[in-house]
């Protein structure tokens, strides 16, 4: 190092392009730098849906989510089961450690899911187990309301209209609408 410190000494232009050579080329390979805010990880992160026509959330949280929780708990490594109990829908996240690979617990998962369908309510729908990545998580979530619309009216305008318009535009994956009154008819027979 002293031969560095002598050069310098005799030559202080040959020191100070040096430097201006190493502090150019360090501003040049920062900028150039590419930062993703959700980098391209393999995550174990396993969706469970579930949907169950006319159930209340309470129903769906006793009579799914419990149960799908109960078997998708035996698995190993897992790091945090959250789960969403709403009208006629239940979604259970599971997260697991990075010791384990995303098609592992895939399967493992599915495996337990199918374990659960005997106990699960008659008429729900098969269960979707879903691999979810760090860029597949949900950018938007918003509520729709209007004064003076009833619900019904709101749930068919965002089924029919909204949902298409969002689906349409570049880079959206998915739109799914929680909540809301689904048209129904009643009918009332007489018995004369």
């Amino acid at each position: 190092m002293q031969w560095l410190a002598r050069i310098s000494i005799k030559r202080p232009v040959f020191a100070a392009v040096l430097i201006l050579t190493l502090c150019v080329s360090g501003l040049y390979a920062y900028f150039g730098l590419s930062i993703d805010q959700f980098p391209n990880v393999d995550s174990p992160t396993i969706t469970v849906t579930t949907n169950l026509p006319g159930a209340s959330a309470e129903e769906m949280d006793t009579t799914v989510t419990e149960e799908i929780e109960k078997k998708v708990n035996t698995i190993s490594a897992i790091d945090s089961i959250s789960s969403t109990s709403s009208e006629g829908i239940s979604i259970v996240t599971i997260s697991f450690l990075m010791t384990k690979t995303a098609d592992v617990a895939f399967s493992e998962v599915q495996a337990k899911i199918n374990l659960a369908l005997p106990n699960l309510p008659e008429n729900v729908k098969q269960p979707t187990v879903q691999k979810m990545g760090a860029d597949a998580a949900s950018v938007v979530s918003f509520a729709l309301s209007a004064p003076g619309v009833d619900i019904r009216t709101l749930s068919e305008y965002a089924d029919k209209t909204l949902r298409p318009q969002l689906e349409s535009v570049s880079g959206v994956g998915e739109v799914s609408i929680v909540g809301g009154r689904l048209r129904q008819i009643n009918v009332t027979l007489d018995p004369q």
